[in-house]
């Protein structure tokens, strides 16, 4: 199978949401110090502050929620503006979470992160796919999860979402077929960031009296890459012109046992988590 080409993101501008945190802060980080100027958002306005002073280039940033078609289509009028250089990529990033079952979690939080892991992405990519068709070139890269490859319990509505972002992106990719501009799915695996204590929790699903904080610290003590890895890896993935990036070794664990054990999987990676938890 012949390689995929190359692509040249280094010097072009790029846009980043969920920029005062986490993968998004590295990302704009790490391509601020590749020469990218950088435009980036966040409904984080202090966050963002901190982030837009790590910036070693030229920026843009502005507090934004990624849920509101018209803020985005408004911000991509204005980047158009802005850019000192051709769009290179739009990184659709920002996302939420929430824990509990189906039957207990209360139908605001499911719509709440529906708008913003789906709404943000699809609103982002109307917003810039004008600019990048014109252009000829360009890539659009959105955040899934391995989350979006396999279905876990106490997360439908996260599973759901990143599951849609991986159909939708897969699919866009092949509309843009022709056009020189491409889709990317990114797949994380356990990232130390706080989306665990940012999201939405009510009660242990599980019923053992967890707190959201216990939760968190339990994520971390998971979580196996660090933000600035994962941009690492993202950045790398890209420029090598992959169109599906696995973030982690636990995303790669992840990926093959759900391609090995399609209907069988959790029961493979519970017994993996057990072990690692032993070990910390």
């Amino acid at each position: 199978m012949p390689k995929p080409p190359r692509r040249k993101i280094d010097g072009s501008t790029v846009v980043i949401s969920g920029a005062a945190s986490g993968i998004g802060r590295a990302l704009a980080q790490r391509l601020s110090a590749h020469g990218c100027p950088v435009a980036i958002t966040d409904i984080d306005q202090d966050g963002l502050k901190e982030t837009e002073a790590t910036l070693l280039g030229p920026v843009l940033t502005r507090v934004l929620d990624v849920s509101d078609a018209a803020a985005q289509a408004a911000f991509a009028i204005e980047v158009k503006s802005w850019m000192p250089s051709h769009l290179g990529a739009v990184f659709n990033n920002a996302g939420v979470a929430t824990a509990g079952t189906v039957l207990d979690m209360p139908a605001e939080d499911h719509d709440w992160l529906m708008s913003i892991n789906l709404g943000g992405v699809v609103h982002g990519t109307r917003a810039f796919l004008p600019i990048l068709v014109d252009q000829g070139r360009g890539t659009i890269v959105n955040t899934s999860s391995v989350y979006g490859l396999g279905g876990v319990p106490h997360h439908t509505a996260y599973c759901a979402s990143k599951f849609a972002v991986r159909g939708f992106t897969d699919a866009l990719r092949q509309e843009l077929r022709g056009t020189g501009v491409d889709a990317v799915n990114i797949h994380p695996g356990g990232i130390r960031t706080n989306i665990a204590r940012n999201g939405r929790f009510h009660q242990d699903p599980e019923g053992l009296g967890r707190t959201q904080e216990d939760f968190a610290k339990e994520f971390d003590a998971m979580a196996m890459t660090t933000p600035d890895k994962a941009a690492k890896i993202i950045h790398r993935g890209l420029a090598a012109g992959k169109s599906r990036i696995l973030v982690g070794p636990d995303a790669y664990v992840f990926d093959a046992v759900t391609r090995l054990a399609p209907t069988h999987y959790f029961t493979v990676v519970s017994k993996i988590e057990r072990l690692l938890q032993s070990r910390t």
